[in-house]
């Protein structure tokens, strides 16, 4: 399972057009310049992603797991576990969304010591794991050799998933978006985007344009390079064992309840919806074929303009990660924790100011951005 964008590879034509002219040009009986096949080829191999066997297998269980979770989640399953797994459920998303996403990916708001440690924790609680990391960890060698040296070297070669390794990807998302080197294929559809961007290893240029992405700043983040660096055991700890071990140790609950629902069910919807942040922008997205005839600020407000609100100016708070603005539970939790003082220095764009955007844009002919 590979796939590459041929738009990507020079063409034909394009590469004879490129050919000398005049006493310099080949001849028609000549063979063809090996440099034209291997730049074709070349540029072939580096947008090919191959797809992560492991990762494929992994998913398939877990959505087999998850489903059936349904099933026991209203036949075998307590009242206090479905509140754990609700809880958990909602601080996996939490973790993603208020903070990978808005806070260290795009720095909408600043967070006190304690409110990054709480996002950390709860970052962890989704469960996020690449398919580097997963065909990694799936290697039998990996396996046999649980010594302290092997983790920390299977930690630094993988991409676990941990908030620096997801807000590269998803820095590098919005830095190629609609391109054919965007991880998430957002040139593509949406199954694309939510599926095989996940279940595939990124090509060889896509792996050189992430090492390049600014990190900076989340590298003098303690809170943040503390949990890149022992990703592994609190993934262990805190997301594997804790939703296991709690309702079979503190509750009496079922087996069935701790693996299916507490688990693999919680780990489903966490998942997808994590997945879904780099691919709403197809369920929620502006048809290209459909022209407004009153559009000016409205983008702002509706949710049919959200993507492009968005991936123009990440940084407003208030843009929320599935088609809203300015509600949802993200922002709610935002704004608690700004009341309280936790968060402060949230960054937004009024109406009015849109406005002058545009004017000024127009009158200028200088990028809305600016």
């Amino acid at each position: 399972m590979a796939d590459h964008n041929e738009n990507f590879a020079p063409s034909a034509e394009h590469l004879k057009a490129q050919q000398p002219s005049g006493d310099g040009a080949t001849k028609p009986d000549q063979p063809p310049q090996p440099t034209e096949t291997a730049s074709v080829s070349s540029s072939s191999r580096d947008t090919k992603r191959e797809a992560s066997w492991p990762s494929v297998l992994f998913y398939i269980h877990l959505n087999i797991l998850g489903v059936y979770g349904i099933f026991v989640l209203f036949s075998h399953t307590s009242l206090i576990t479905c509140v754990f797994t609700f809880l958990l459920t909602l601080f996996g998303i939490l973790g993603v969304t208020a903070g990978a996403h808005r806070l260290w990916a795009h720095r909408t708001y600043e967070a006190t010591a304690l409110l990054r440690f709480t996002l950390m924790i709860f970052q962890t609680l989704a469960g996020q794991v690449t398919r580097n990391a997963t065909e990694r960890f799936g290697k039998r060698s990996a396996l046999l050799d649980c010594s302290k040296s092997c983790l920390q070297k299977l930690n630094r070669k993988a991409h676990w998933g941990s908030i620096y390794d997801w807000v590269r990807m998803h820095r590098l998302h919005h830095e190629k978006f609609r391109t054919v080197d965007d991880p998430y294929y957002s040139d593509k559809d949406f199954m694309h985007a939510q599926v095989f961007a996940n279940i595939r290893k990124l090509s060889p240029r896509q792996e050189q344009l992430l090492a390049a992405v600014d990190m900076s700043d989340l590298e003098a983040d303690g809170i943040v390079m503390f949990q890149r660096r022992f990703y592994w055991a609190m993934y262990l700890v805190l997301f594997v064992l804790l939703p296991i071990n709690a309702p079979l140790e503190y509750w009496g609950d079922t087996v069935q309840a701790a693996i299916f629902v507490a688990f693999s069910l919680r780990y489903l919807i966490v998942l997808n919806v994590a997945w879904l942040i780099n691919s709403a922008h197809f369920v929620w997205g502006l048809d290209k074929n459909h022209k407004q005839s009153d559009s000016n600020m409205v983008f702002v407000v509706t949710k049919s303009y959200w993507p492009q609100y968005h991936y123009l100016l990440p940084f407003d708070y208030q843009s929320g990660e599935f088609g809203n603005y300015g509600s949802g539970c993200t922002t709610a939790f935002i704004r608690i924790f700004a009341a309280i003082g936790q968060a402060t220095k949230l960054q937004t764009i009024t109406t009015e100011a849109v406005k002058r955007g545009l004017t000024m844009a127009v009158d200028s002919g200088r990028p809305i951005v600016e």
